[in-house]
């Protein structure tokens, strides 16, 4: 099934005062880059796609989700993957049970065979046992990424995904993310500061404070 994700003249104010407009159509595989200074609104736009918005906030518009409306579905079933900057791993379970803790249940057999798989391809086997506090901060990412990506998502949003690596392994992480993004073919937003990362993600970039837009 053809994957997008449709933000529909989009409009959040903080009480009287527009804050941003969007009117944006992402694609599986694609991943718009949102930029801008702290209070230009790119939380509040997380927010909102998520479908937590604060009541300080109004929002006009509509979000699609492959042809389907979800502006007004609760979050907890929306199918959108959140990555944050921190990993916020379980630090009772190990990396295996971290990453199936999301999953849709099949067998415990199955579930276990598949985050083996998946952590084969992201450079990780042989690590299902370890705490996740024996890990690096890359490795760490790494699990909270397939984390996402095994509870099925139909898109992706990035917060600041990679500001707490340093330069070498931001690199590193980021290429692993993109391209497990694309292999996926989901939709993504990721909001950053940093403009190395919006142009590794060769998708089209918003700067809110602007609402100024470079198409990749």
């Amino acid at each position: 099934m053809h994957s997008s994700l449709d933000i529909k003249e989009l409009t959040i104010w903080r009480n009287k005062t527009a804050l941003l407009s969007l009117n944006e159509s992402i694609q599986g595989g694609e991943i718009l880059s949102i930029m801008g200074p702290s209070g230009s609104g790119k939380s509040t736009l997380l927010n909102w796609l998520t479908g937590m918005l604060p009541p300080t906030f109004t929002a006009h518009g509509n979000l699609y989700l492959n042809q389907q409306n979800i502006t007004h579905t609760p979050c907890h079933l929306r199918h959108i993957g959140l990555l944050y900057q921190d990993p916020l791993l379980f630090p009772h379970l190990s990396v295996e049970g971290n990453i199936a803790f999301a999953m849709p249940k099949l067998s415990k057999k199955k579930d276990l065979e598949n985050v083996s798989l998946a952590l084969e391809k992201v450079g990780l086997g042989g690590l299902e046992k370890r705490s996740p506090a024996s890990l690096s901060g890359g490795q760490q990412a790494r699990v909270a990424l397939l984390r996402v990506l095994l509870s099925k998502p139909k898109a992706i949003l990035l917060d600041e995904p990679f500001s707490k690596l340093d330069s070498e392994l931001r690199q590193e992480v980021r290429d692993i993310v993109f391209k497990q993004i694309r292999a996926h073919q989901l939709p993504a937003i990721m909001v950053t500061h940093d403009h190395s990362d919006a142009i590794a993600a060769r998708g089209n970039i918003i700067n809110l404070a602007t609402l100024e837009k470079r198409y990749a």
